[in-house]
C-alpha cells in the first residue's frame, strides 16, 4: 500500500484580500461552464431539429444515445483526466484549460452547419463538441473547489467555498432566463432556425472575462510547496483508487456526501421543472420562471450553511438534509399539483381512474434516452395516462383482453381484439374522457397561487442546500491534498452523474409502472434515507477547521 508523503507544515494565512479574489474568480468561471454545459440541454428541441433527421431514425436513435452519454459517462472520464494533470502539474493551469475547452465547444455548436446542408457530419461533430464539454466539466469542479479550499484559512473555509457552490444554479437559472429572452423576442420557427445558434456564440464574451480573469491569479500556494518538496503524487489516479484508504474516502465522499446532495438537489430544481411541466400541465415558461425565481431565493441559504459547516461541522447538516428530504418531499410535491393545478388536483380525488390489463403485456418502461419504443395496450395507456396528469390503479384481467382504461365507470378501451391498437384514435377518446370528467390539458394560469409554488420550491430548494452548501469544504477536507483535484472530481460526477443525472427518467419509469404520479419521489427518499445511515457512521462529527491543517497556509 502507497503512502502519500506529508505535506509540511503550515505557514502565514493568505490575505481576506486574496481570499475573496481567488473566490470570485474560481465561482465566476465555473458558472459560465455549467451555463455553458445547461445552455445545450435548454435547447436541446431546437438543436433535434436540426442535427437529427427524421428520415432515418435508426442513425435518430444512434446519435440520440451517443448524445446522451456524452452527458453523464464522459464527466468522470474527464475527473480522471484533468484530476490527474491538476494534482501532477497545478491547479490553475488545469482548470484554466477547462474552462477554455467548455467555452470554445459551446461557441463551436453555434457554427454547427446542420443536417441539412453536410449529412451525417452535423449529429458526428455536435457529439464530439459535446463530448469535450463533458470533459471539461469533469476537471472544473474539483479544480475550482480545490483551488479555493487550499487559499482558506480554518474557520471560513465552509463559507468562501459555498460560492463556489452557488454556480451550478447560477448558472442553470442564467441558461433558463437566455432561452425564455430569446424565444420571446422572435417566432418559434425562427428561434429553432437560427436563433438558438446565438446563445451559443454569444458565450464567447463571458468566457473571454473569466479567462482574463483567472489569468491574473496565482498557483495555489500548497501546490507549489509540495511541488518544491518533491512531494507530489507521481500517480494520482492509482492513488485515488488503488490506494484503500483512499477509495474508502472516495466511497465516503461519493455516496454519504455527494449521493444524497445529488438526487436532493435535482428532485429540487430539474425534476421538479420536469413534473411542473409533465404531470402538473403548467406552461413551460411559466414552470421555468418559477423554478428559476425559488432558485434565485434560496441562493443565500447554500452560503449561509457553509457558513455554519465551519462552526458546527458537515455531519449534522447532512444528516438533517437526509431526514428531511425523506419526510418532506412527497407532501411538498403533492402541494406542488394544489398550488400550480387545483382542477387536477380536485379530478384527482373526485374521479379514480383504473386500468384493466393482461399484466404480462406491461414493461418497466425505463427510458433514459426516449427513443425505445413501447407498443402493447397496456404500455400504452399507462403512458397517455401519467402524461395525462391521471394516476391510476391497476386490474389484472386474463390473458389476452384488451387493455381498457376506466375513467370513473367509462370505459375507453385501447383497441379492438386481435387488432393493432390506434394509437391517436385511443389518445383522442381518453383525453376526451379526462376532460369530461374534469381532468384540465393546461394548467390555468390565472388559477395558480403562484406565491405558495416559489414558497414550496424554495422550501425543496433549501433541503437541498443543506448538503450542496457546504459540499466543497467537507470533500476537499477529507482527501489529502496530494490527490485532492482527483478525489474530489471523481467521487462529485460519478455521484452526480450516475444517480441525481438519472432521476427524471427512474422517476418516470416508476410513475408509469406503478399508476402514481408521485413514485418518482421514493427513489429521492430511500436514497436519502440510506445516505442516512452512511453518514452517520462513516462521516466526522467535529468542525472541519479544528480537524484539518489549514493547507491554504503553506508557501513555496
Amino acid at each position: 500500500m502507497r503512502k502519500l508523503p506529508n505535506a509540511g507544515p503550515a505557514a502565514a494565512e493568505p490575505t481576506i484580500e486574496l481570499q475573496r479574489r481567488v473566490m470570485i474568480a474560481a465561482t465566476v468561471g465555473t458558472v459560465i461552464e455549467w451555463y455553458d454545459f445547461f445552455m445545450y440541454i435548454s435547447v436541446a428541441s431546437a438543436i433535434s431539429v436540426n442535427f437529427f433527421s427524421a428520415d432515418n431514425p435508426v442513425w435518430a436513435n444512434v446519435f440520440a444515445l451517443l448524445t446522451f452519454g456524452t452527458g453523464y459517462l464522459v464527466r468522470p472520464f474527464g475527473a480522471l483526466v484533468f484530476g490527474r494533470i491538476g494534482d501532477m502539474i497545478g491547479r490553475k493551469q488545469t482548470f484554466l484549460t477547462t474552462i477554455l475547452m467548455m467555452g470554445s465547444s459551446t461557441v463551436a455548436v453555434g457554427l454547427v452547419p446542420s443536417y441539412a446542408s453536410i449529412g451525417l457530419w452535423a449529429p458526428s461533430i455536435l457529439i464530439l463538441l459535446r463530448m469535450i464539454q463533458g470533459l471539461a466539466l469533469g476537471g472544473e469542479y474539483g479544480g475550482a473547489a480545490t483551488y479555493i479550499a487550499e487559499h482558506a484559512p480554518q474557520g471560513r473555509r465552509g463559507w468562501l467555498t459555498s460560492w463556489l457552490q452557488t454556480s451550478a444554479p447560477i448558472g442553470f437559472a442564467l441558461s433558463m432566463l437566455s432561452v425564455y429572452l430569446m424565444r420571446s423576442s422572435m417566432t418559434p420557427e425562427a428561434f429553432n432556425d437560427w436563433g438558438w445558434r446565438i446563445l451559443f456564440i454569444s458565450s464567447v464574451l463571458p468566457l473571454a472575462i473569466s479567462v482574463w480573469i483567472r489569468l491574473k491569479l496565482q498557483e495555489s500556494p500548497l501546490f507549489l510547496k509540495m511541488k518544491n518538496e518533491g512531494t507530489l503524487s507521481k500517480s494520482p489516479i492509482y492513488d485515488t483508487l488503488r490506494a484503500l484508504p483512499n477509495l474508502k474516502r472516495v466511497l465516503i465522499a461519493m455516496f454519504a456526501m455527494v449521493v444524497p446532495q445529488s438526487v436532493l438537489l435535482v428532485g429540487a430544481q430539474i425534476y421538479s421543472l420536469v413534473f411542473l411541466t409533465g404531470t402538473a400541465k403548467v406552461d413551460p415558461q411559466i414552470a421555468s420562471l418559477l423554478v428559476g425565481a425559488a432558485l434565485m431565493l434560496t441562493l443565500p441559504v447554500m452560503i449561509f450553511f457553509g457558513w455554519l459547516s465551519d462552526r458546527y461541522g458537515t455531519k449534522i447538516f447532512i444528516l438533517a438534509a437526509c431526514v428531511i428530504g425523506t419526510f418532506t418531499y412527497l407532501p411538498l410535491y403533492k402541494a406542488l399539483i394544489f398550488y400550480a393545478n387545483p382542477a387536477l388536483h380536485a379530478a384527482q380525488a373526485a374521479v379514480p381512474v383504473t386500468v384493466a390489463v393482461d399484466s404480462s403485456e406491461c414493461s418497466f418502461q425505463f427510458n433514459p434516452i426516449g427513443t425505445a419504443k413501447f407498443t402493447t395496450g397496456c404500455d400504452m395507456a399507462k403512458n397517455a395516462l401519467i402524461r395525462f396528469g391521471a394516476p391510476y390503479l391497476t386490474r389484472s384481467e386474463a390473458k389476452g383482453a384488451v387493455a381498457t382504461v376506466f375513467v370513473g365507470s367509462k370505459p375507453i378501451p385501447v383497441g379492438a381484439a386481435g387488432q393493432a391498437p390506434d394509437v391517436a384514435a385511443f389518445t383522442a377518446k381518453l383525453k376526451h374522457a379526462l376532460e369530461e370528467a374534469g381532468y384540465p390539458s393546461r394548467a390555468d394560469p390565472s388559477a395558480m397561487n403562484f406565491g405558495m409554488i416559489i414558497l414550496v420550491l424554495a422550501a425543496l430548494s433549501t433541503v437541498a442546500g443543506m448538503i450542496f452548501g457546504p459540499l466543497a469544504s467537507a470533500m476537499t477536507d477529507l482527501f489529502p491534498p496530494q490527490v485532492r483535484y482527483t478525489s474530489v472530481s471523481f467521487s462529485y460526477h460519478v455521484g452526480n452523474g450516475y444517480f441525481g443525472g438519472l432521476l427524471p427518467a427512474i422517476a418516470a419509469a416508476l410513475q408509469i409502472s406503478s399508476g402514481d404520479i408521485y413514485a418518482g419521489l421514493y427513489y429521492v427518499m430511500v436514497i436519502s434515507a440510506i445516505s442516512f445511515f452512511l453518514g452517520l457512521f462513516w462521516l466526522q462529527s467535529a468542525p472541519a477547521a479544528a480537524k484539518v491543517e489549514s493547507v491554504a497556509t503553506a508557501t513555496a
